[in-house]
């Protein structure tokens, strides 16, 4: 069977107000969606595993800043910041650090050991995902949840649709065609295998992880 080819497609929740009933039903979409892959609790389990646990750590494309919570919640030692295009949600904790923005402006700005993101860096083209990799390589970790591109994720979130709001039935399987497969991810990046410690691996469910650490 011939394997997808990685199509990148604007997602219609990038283009909503936070404040739409639209966008808000899609949120507590991809707050189910997290739970059923496990994104966030994978990455929280892992930056927990690092010795040392990371003393700063930034997340890319924050959203609502459930994984800053998470994080925060587990690591109270660590400092986390989120970065993203919206403003500060009026809900998160002072504990956590905010930055508006287009994080490949405000990245080089910022100082920290550890950079995470789950479901964020399927939306940039190859060339976008080059630039950013040169940008990450001075941070000592990295772990990263991203859509897996194939026929089962694209069948389940078929299956799943009827559960979900207008947005997400949109949005799921574009996620998916812009996915990765195995190998893909650090590839784009840009990752030497002689810098970096690479673990990579995938569920049926769905789900891309990618854990690097310096070596």
């Amino acid at each position: 069977m011939r394997k997808l080819d990685r199509v990148i497609v604007p997602e219609i929740l990038d283009s909503l107000d936070p404040s739409d009933p639209r966008a808000m039903r899609s949120r507590t979409d991809l707050r189910l969606i997290d739970l059923f892959l496990g994104n966030s609790r994978w990455i929280v389990d892992q930056l927990k595993k690092q010795e040392p646990v990371p003393a700063r750590v930034l997340e890319l494309g924050a959203g609502e800043g459930e994984l800053c919570r998470r994080i925060n919640a587990s690591l109270p030692s660590s400092s986390i910041t989120g970065l993203d295009l919206i403003e500060r949600p009026a809900h998160l904790s002072p504990d956590i650090d905010w930055i508006s923005g287009d994080f490949f402006d405000t990245l080089p700005a910022t100082n920290a050991d550890t950079c995470v993101g789950s479901l964020i860096l399927h939306h940039f083209s190859d060339r976008a995902l080059r630039e950013l990799g040169s940008r990450v390589k001075s941070f000592r970790c990295l772990a990263f949840c991203e859509p897996l591109r194939g026929r089962a994720p694209l069948f389940l979130s078929q299956v799943s649709s009827v559960f979900m709001g207008e947005v997400t039935q949109h949005d799921m399987p574009v996620s998916i065609r812009a996915g990765f497969r195995l190998g893909e991810l650090p590839a784009l990046l840009g990752l030497d295998s002689g810098v970096w410690k690479i673990n990579e691996s995938s569920l049926w469910r769905g789900s891309l992880r990618l854990l690097v650490s310096r070596r």
